[in-house]
Order: C-alpha cells, then structure tokens, then sequence
C-alpha cells in the first residue's frame, strides 16, 4: 500500500476509534512457568479470576447498535483453559451475539476441549510455539510442553470453524531452529504462523538470551520475507512488534499499524480498563469496570493512543520514520515515557 494511502487510512481509522477487539485478562493462573512470560503468572497467582457475571456486566455497557460485525472478544491470561467455567463464558459470549477466542499455550486443548469449545462458539485460537522439543521444554519449564503443544496445534489445524494461527517467541536460543520449527508446523497443516520478539518485561528482562541483537533481528526479517516468497501453504508473517522500515512490505500484509486504543481495548484481572494487555498497564491504564462504564470510558478516554504526538521524544524527536511509527507500538513504552524501551528498526 502506498504510504501516504495508509496514513490517510490509519487516521481515519484513529479518528473513528470503533472498539471491535476486547481482551479480556480472565486469569492469571497458569500450569506453566515461561521463561518469557511478561506477567510473570503463576498456578498461585495472587489474583483470584474474575468472576464471569462482573465482565459481563461491563460488557453489557456496550450498546447493541456500536457493536460493529466481527466484534471479538479474546481470552487471554495466564492459561484461560484453568478456569472451570471456560464454556459458560463462550456460550455467554455468543448469546449475546458476539464472536470470542482464545490465547492458550496447549497443554489442556485436546479433540475432547476442542468438541466443547466449538460447541460454546470458540471461533479462533492462539497457540504458542516457542522452539523445537528440548528449547520449547527448556522455555515453559515443563518437560511435556512440546508435546501437548503438537498435539494441541495438530488438532486445532484440522478443524475448519476455526480461525487459528500459532505464535513463535523468538530468541537467541531458536532463531537458528526457524526452518525446521516452519516444517514442522507445516507438516501439521498450520495456514498461519506469527514470529514476535520478546519486550524485556517480566521474567524476560533478567535474561539476555531472550533478546535479538539488530543483526539477528535483521535475520528473522530475512527468514520470514524469503518464507512469503516461496510457495508455501503456510503465511508466515511477523507480528505487530513495530515499525520495520524498509521491510514492512516484505514481512506483512499490511504496514504497521499498533490498533491499541484505536480498535483495540482489555479488561484486565483487577478490573482495570487498558488497551492491549501487553502495555504498561501502571502507566497506561484508562479506568477500571468496578468505577467506570466501559463504554463510557472507550468513547471519553485513550487520547494518549489516539493523540501519539507526546510520543515524539527520546529516540524519536528526529527520527525521519516518525510518521510512519508514531513511536512504535505502545506496549514498547514504560514507566515514565521518556523514550520507548527498543526500536524494531533494524540498525547493522
């Protein structure tokens, strides 16, 4: 797309500001211990799940005429599979009209939870990939991670109703396992395949070999344009990380473009009203269900995501690829906002 189309567009899309993507942080309970995780969730996470009847009176703040076609809500967590009232939140969601997903890591998705989950109206599903067997182990923490992760992607990738994709961290430890983590997902017949890098947040931030230098950033881009080159029944593309420069049309269908308080808002474990669950949510926290409308705080809140001009400081005063930034994506921005944690700009 041409540059300046797409910049008309985003502001297009900013000034109408339709919420069609809700995550909701349902648990921070997880069965496993990642080396990565950013919310560093546990089995005994301090933070009890929310009851279903409370996010479901904050989504009900919503008017049945602003519900756009395709509104999704997306469960995430923590593993949303450990809570026992997993169905009754799909058939609750889809009562009421509305599409839902999920992000999971695997371990509990077999052909038995699948059947249930479809029967509850699940519509698409996230599953994690972090690296071939010993890696993946080594990353979760748990020595039959990888295999209830296979098992759980091949029986989601036979399974047409669904909208699934699997999501690839990618690290000092698996770059070099890229190929053959491709043919393996092929083999499984996956038709979407996402690679991130990690934000160092969390576990993450104490571990050096979770981050790419720019040089092995620059061959994860490789990786994945010379993979969209070739005929493969697989789309492998890089995620909403950031602004890529020069490779931005060679790693996604789209430009970048960070949705977070444009399209795109999360009600999190405590109630608290935020964008993605990925950013700060101490810093850029909009309201909470418990005090606020939700929708109230949708139409009246998020001008700092919506107004991304305070962003332009630090690393980004004089950056020449600000316009087509806007500073990256906000789950980049921590603590007191001074500049963004990493620039996903290659620089060798």
């Amino acid at each position: 797309m041409n540059p300046w189309l797409f910049r008309r567009f985003r502001s297009a899309e900013t000034r109408l500001h339709e919420l069609n993507y809700l995550f909701w942080e349902c648990t921070t309970r997880c069965n496993l211990n990642c080396r990565h995780c950013g919310s560093d969730c546990s089995m005994l996470s301090h933070e009890k799940d929310m009851p279903l009847e409370d996010f479901l009176q904050a989504l009900d703040t919503i008017p049945k005429k602003d519900i756009p076609q395709g509104f999704t809500i997306v469960l995430t967590g923590g593993e949303p599979l450990l809570r026992p009232d997993i169905e009754a939140c799909g058939r609750a969601f889809r009562q009421r009209g509305l599409g839902w997903g999920m992000v999971s890591n695997g371990f509990f998705y077999d052909e038995a939870m699948q059947g249930k989950l479809l029967r509850a109206g699940l519509g698409a599903l996230t599953i994690s990939l972090d690296g071939l067997e010993e890696e993946h182990n080594r990353m979760r923490r748990h020595p039959e991670s990888f295999s209830r992760a296979i098992n759980a992607i091949g029986t989601a990738a036979k399974a047409p109703r669904l909208a699934f994709d699997v999501v690839t961290c990618v690290t000092k430890r698996n770059i070099a396992q890229l190929p053959q983590i491709h043919s393996l997902l092929t083999q499984l017949g996956v038709k979407q395949w996402r690679l991130f890098t990690v934000i160092p947040i969390g576990r993450a931030k104490d571990d050096p070999d979770m981050t790419l230098s720019a040089r092995e950033h620059v061959r994860l881009l490789d990786f994945i344009r010379d993979r969209r080159l070739e005929e493969w029944p697989m789309k492998t593309t890089f995620s909403c990380q950031g602004y890529v420069g020069p490779y931005e049309s060679q790693v996604r269908d789209t430009p970048f473009f960070c949705h977070a308080g444009i399209n795109i808002a999360s009600v999190l474990i405590d109630g608290r009203i935020c964008a993605c669950p990925d950013i700060d949510r101490d810093v850029f926290s909009e309201g909470n269900i418990y005090e606020d409308s939700l929708w109230q705080v949708w139409n009246g809140r998020f001008q700092r995501y919506r107004d991304r001009s305070w962003a332009r400081k630090g690393k980004c005063e004089n950056c020449r690829s600000f316009r087509n930034c806007l500073g990256g994506g906000m789950h980049n921005w921590r603590g007191a906002c001074e500049e963004p944690l990493s620039c996903s700009l290659p620089q060798v």
